[in-house]
């Protein structure tokens, strides 16, 4: 049996998947914000809940926001942020009295597609949510691949590459830094966009199906979106060319950019053609959860 816990900032969820990725028991709670043991609770009971449901005791794993420094365990640059500063997987191991997996949650997007998903055929899974932020996680021969300092993929937070006069510095991110793509190549960067653009708040989707009812303020502000998105793209291809691209978040559901993006993407690389499948999650919002579970799978 394979659990994993999806943690988010809002929500906590709970997969229990057999060896066949079988969902045998599924659970979701609200994320505590009364303090850190109240969050170490929840997991507890989220564990003991879908062991009782699925009927076996099974492995854990679980995904954050952010990211536990592999050397020393302490979580940083999470949005859920009672974790920050904790030892996290050390608390979790003897609050459950088992050993316990931790991966930043875009990289358990990764894996889980690697594993049963869109990137199963593949050897490097390179996973691009574009969400509420433009997160990275890569997987290579279907595990998580954090890198030395546990930070690899983070594209959210380099540059809006090759800005153009118009960009240059960039909006200011969370982290303090200019011109993070975390600010445009996700849906709250096509909000940010048409709020600069027109002075009025409108919702992402609002955005898409006036784009798609023709109108030339939301047409021009997605077009320049599908082109920062190509962009993050072609410089992943400069510097992993991954066999595939799996996009997951919510404006992954806008289907004409998989139409889009490789010709746009092959203005930018260094090469004479893009031929890289960019490819649709397929586990959606459980992505992450399944990921997870799959920690262990390998």
């Amino acid at each position: 049996m394979f659990i994993g816990i999806d943690w988010g900032g809002t929500k906590m969820e709970v997969i229990a998947l057999d060896g066949d990725g079988e969902t045998r028991a599924r659970h979701r709670v609200a994320t505590p914000t009364s303090g850190y043991d109240d969050c170490i609770r929840a997991v507890i009971d989220l564990v003991a809940a879908a062991e009782q449901t699925a009927g076996a005791r099974g492995t854990i794993g679980i995904g954050i926001p952010g990211s536990p420094n592999p050397r020393t365990g302490i979580v940083r640059n999470s949005n859920a942020v009672l974790i920050n500063g904790k030892p996290l997987g050390r608390d979790l191991e003897a609050a459950l009295g088992r050993e316990v997996r931790l991966a930043n949650d875009a990289n358990c997007l990764a894996v889980s597609e690697a594993v049963d998903g869109a990137g199963k055929d593949a050897r490097v899974v390179f996973g691009v949510i574009v969400g509420t932020g433009h997160g990275g996680g890569l997987a290579i021969e279907k595990k998580v691949h954090a890198g030395y300092q546990g930070v690899a993929a983070e594209i959210g937070h380099y540059p809006l590459p090759w800005m153009t006069r118009d960009e240059y510095p960039g909006h200011k991110c969370w982290c303090g830094k200019l011109g993070c793509l975390d600010m445009y190549a996700c849906g709250t960067g096509l909000e940010l966009d048409y709020r600069t653009t027109t002075g009025i708040d409108r919702r992402g989707r609002d955005i898409i199906e006036a784009k798609r009812a023709g109108d030339p303020v939301a047409i021009g502000v997605y077009e320049r979106f599908v082109d920062r998105l190509a962009r993050s793209l072609a410089l992943l291809t400069n510097v992993v060319d991954p066999d595939v691209f799996v996009l997951g978040g919510g404006m992954s559901n806008v289907d004409e950019i998989y139409g889009e993006l490789p010709a746009l993407i092959t203005r930018y690389i260094f090469g004479d053609s893009f031929e890289t499948p960019i490819r649709k999650a397929v586990h959606g919002d459980s992505s992450g959860v399944r990921g997870a579970a799959w920690l262990w799978k390998n």
